[in-house]
């Protein structure tokens, strides 16, 4: 696809993501969906308000009633689509910084789109038709107030809400000024949990930090954890998808190693986990240990949920998927990443365990991940690119994986080269239990694409 990537399509507001692409992709996808009734959300951004008036109006001159569900993450839009019977579009760009807007599609069914799905999307945006309702069929728009206290009540009665109680638990949340500081805190405390938060007020500028939960943005979380003698901490992206954890010392946990924390709490005999190519060896390991199987995808969300899809339709269990980013999916619960349930199955966790967050995940945090980007200015350089990243692939002396870009397993590490779905840059990962195997990995890699 030319338009959307791994998770809808984004870019930056002015530039790349204008009121003309919101509102060729929402009518598009109102051809596709031909739906009667059809919800629009946003984050928190500033241009998010003014983007989702374009999608409302292109919707409703398309014939559809629109819902307006104002500020929601993107897994309490998947609530609702899948409670109402109606498909969606949220404007949202998700980790990216400020400057970027985006869109993801969800499904009636409460799944952002299929792979497939998004195909028909862009293939509609392509063909230039258009399907506008006659004077006397226009839709109507409706705010819609009540999702958040529904949605959270959703996500209690999927987990133990007596042994987190129990458990006495502080929590210290950082949503750093996204769509989840709307429902985090308020979950949480409903949970039975002391609450702690900074970057909790909703903020299109984000101003106490960057959308992207990684360590260099969670400095705040980190202290905060350890002046309030906080259990957990707790960070999402910028619409709440995604879950990232501190420990009780104020560390990090990575994202791989909460991933195969969780896996291996709801892992049996026989069971599949569907993840990404990026998949840890933390999460291997978990999934080997409960005698389960391993299916990998491209990265990216649509993927996952394609794959999952597959392996239901194939008879197959799949209690748990997800990439190491902290995106992880409970699919017997909901077919979507959900970072303010994630964090309740994971305090479910710490509760189970009576043990530290430190303890809990000690198991799974043997290995060393190193990551590493190339930029690039337009298509022919990222085809030069990935031309060298393929010839480095096809001379190295280990195992081949294109699933998605270029995977090299050596045995004791690995390394995976491939494009951003979102960003005009070329990834490398690379894996292995000594930081500096995995450091040499990724500068061995990027040595040979700047070449």
């Amino acid at each position: 696809m030319e338009l959307f990537g791994s998770s809808g399509t984004r870019g930056v507001v002015g530039e790349t993501f204008t009121p003309t692409l919101v509102r060729d992709v929402s009518a598009a996808a109102a051809a596709v969906w031909d739906a009667d009734r059809v919800a629009v959300a946003r984050d928190t951004r500033d241009s998010g308000e003014a983007f989702t008036d374009v999608a409302a109006g292109t919707l409703t001159a398309a014939g559809a009633d629109v819902d307006r569900l104002g500020i929601l993450p993107t897994p309490a839009v998947s609530y609702y689509c899948e409670r109402e019977g109606v498909p969606a579009v949220h404007i949202t760009a998700s980790h990216n910084p400020p400057e970027y807007n985006g869109i993801k599609l969800l499904g009636a069914d409460g799944t952002e789109l299929s792979v497939d799905g998004y195909g028909r999307v862009e293939d509609r945006i392509f063909a230039e038709t258009e399907s506008l309702a006659a004077w006397d069929a226009v839709g109507t728009s409706r705010p819609v107030d009540g999702v958040a206290a529904d949605y959270r009540a959703d996500m209690r009665a999927g987990v133990d809400t007596d042994a987190i109680a129990d458990a006495d638990l502080t929590v210290a949340i950082d949503p750093g000024h996204g769509a989840g500081s709307a429902v985090s805190p308020d979950f949480v405390r409903e949970l039975g949990c002391a609450v702690r938060t900074v970057n909790a007020d909703p903020d299109g500028r984000f101003p106490g930090r960057d959308p992207e939960p990684v360590p260099e943005n969670l400095g705040a979380l980190r202290r905060l954890v350890r002046s309030t003698d906080a259990d957990v901490g707790v960070a999402h992206d910028g619409d709440a998808d995604r879950a990232i954890f501190v420990d009780e010392t104020g560390a990090m946990i990575d994202g791989d190693t909460s991933f195969a924390a969780l896996a291996a709490a709801e892992l049996a005999a026989g069971d599949t986990v569907v993840a990404a190519v990026n998949v840890s060896q933390r999460v291997v390991d978990a999934v080997d240990a409960a005698g389960a199987s391993l299916e990998l995808t491209p990265i990216g969300a649509a993927h996952i949920v394609t794959r999952v899809r597959k392996c239901r339709e194939a008879g197959q269990k799949v209690p748990i998927a997800g990439e190491g980013n902290g995106g992880v999916f409970f699919p017997g619960h909901r077919l979507t990443r959900d970072g303010p349930y994630i964090a309740a199955k994971f305090l479910e966790r710490l509760a189970a365990a009576d043990a530290p967050a430190s303890e809990v995940v000690a198991p799974y945090a043997g290995y060393h991940l190193v990551r590493d980007a190339v930029e690039y200015d337009g298509d022919a350089e990222r085809d030069r690119l990935l031309d060298a990243a393929e010839a480095y692939a096809r001379e190295a002396d280990a195992d081949l994986n294109t699933t998605d870009g270029y995977r090299l397993d050596y045995g004791d590490a690995w390394v995976l080269v491939r494009p951003s779905g979102t960003e005009p840059k070329v990834r490398i990962y690379a894996e292995a239990r000594e930081k500096e195997r995995a450091a040499t990995l990724v500068d061995d890699v990027h040595a040979h694409l700047t070449d």
